[in-house]
């Protein structure tokens, strides 16, 4: 499907699947994180979009004819579900656009495309989660009419602290 908004935006393909990754390495850089830490290789995003069972989805924004570049910039999102709703959402995971094509509309063009999916399939949402720092970002997302869940604040259980509790519960479960 492509955006009405933009027409260089499509869902993804296999061959976007490596320059995606490459893309992934530059959101951590960007995000103050070491490259080292993205363990996403192409194989493994390739079975995770086009494998037999597919939980993750993503779009991107095509680079302009005679690039040596496929992509400029990409979304991964996932369905979530709201119980008090009774309806699935999408929840992004993650949005970048190479910095040098910044400000020309195709972070918007993305995220219209997603909202064009979940409109288009009934779906009641359309949830990220932004770095506290990322102010640019902030004011582009309010700027679209997005706000933040301010009585919300996000946990994440990974590491020792997840293999601990899975452990656990794991032993108890079988007892």
């Amino acid at each position: 499907m492509e955006s009405s908004s933009a027409a260089r935006i499509r869902r993804v393909v296999p061959e976007d699947v490596e320059e995606i990754v490459e893309l992934v390495v530059a959101l951590a850089v960007y995000e103050k994180e070491p490259a080292e830490i993205v363990r996403l290789t192409p194989e493994k995003l390739h079975g995770q979009l086009f494998g037999d069972h597919p939980a993750i989805f993503a779009h991107v924004a095509e680079a302009p004819a005679g690039s040596d570049r496929r992509i400029d910039g990409f979304a991964l999102w996932f369905l979530n579900y709201s119980t008090w709703e009774g309806e699935h959402g999408i929840y992004l995971e993650d949005l970048f656009v190479r910095p040098e094509v910044r400000g020309g509309g195709l972070g918007k063009a993305l995220l219209t495309t997603l909202a064009e999916t979940a409109v288009e399939n009934g779906f009641k949402r359309l949830e990220w989660a932004v770095l506290k720092w990322n102010a640019p970002s902030i004011a582009f997302y309010r700027s679209l009419g997005a706000g933040p869940m301010e009585e919300w604040d996000t946990f994440r259980l990974t590491g020792d602290a997840l293999q601990k509790l899975g452990n656990r519960a794991r032993v108890s479960l079988h007892d």
